[in-house]
């Protein structure tokens, strides 16, 4: 099997996919033009397809790896990245830190949202049976505050016009004064 892994073998199998498909299509032009060699071009490129497709049934799929996630920048060709030897080790222990940091990141991020959840059950916990009892009384004390109101509206316009009849009755009382006493004044000139 690893001769299968090799690279030479991988660059074997990869040119061997590309001709072929080159041959069959070839193959089907010169068939479609009627070539004298249309025939030939795509029963070769036809068996060499065949053979690579069997080929690939046959042999394992290769396992895939995402280094670049370990290691940022891996993907990019210009990247400067260490490679892991025995003199390496710094970097090993740079990308641990790196790791490690990450993790106490999201570490603290976890414990943001325990204490989160923990408020939100301490507000599930709280009793709100009573709260509909209390604004029922609350709804009742505004209906009597508002009823007071308009008592009160009522016994402003009725102490006005109580008002105005006393002014009316002071005048009036006032001039009865003005009249008895001048029949009392009459009465004494008269009796003397």
């Amino acid at each position: 099997m690893s001769f299968i892994k090799s690279k030479g073998f991988k660059y074997f199998k990869n040119f061997i996919i590309g001709v072929g498909a080159a041959v069959v299509m070839v193959g089907a032009l010169m068939k479609i033009t009627s070539h004298p060699l249309g025939n030939t071009f795509i029963t070769v490129g036809l068996l060499t397809e065949a053979f690579l497709f069997l080929m690939l049934g046959i042999l394992p799929p290769e396992k895939d790896y995402y280094w670049e996630k370990l290691y940022p920048g891996l993907d990019s060709y210009n990247s400067n990245i260490a490679p892991i030897t025995s003199s390496g080790a710094a970097s090993r222990a740079l990308n641990a830190d790196q790791v490690e940091g990450k993790l106490g990141g999201m570490l603290d991020e976890l414990q943001t949202m325990s204490k989160s959840l923990g408020s939100l059950k301490a507000l599930q916990e709280v009793d709100f049976s009573e709260t509909g009892e209390q604004m029922k009384s609350m709804h009742n004390f505004y209906t009597k505050l508002n009823d007071a109101m308009s008592s009160l509206n009522e016994t402003v316009e009725d102490t006005k016009l109580y008002k105005e009849q006393m002014t009316s009755l002071n005048k009036n009382l006032s001039s009865l004064n003005g009249v008895y006493g001048n029949v009392l004044s009459a009465f004494q000139k008269g009796v003397s």
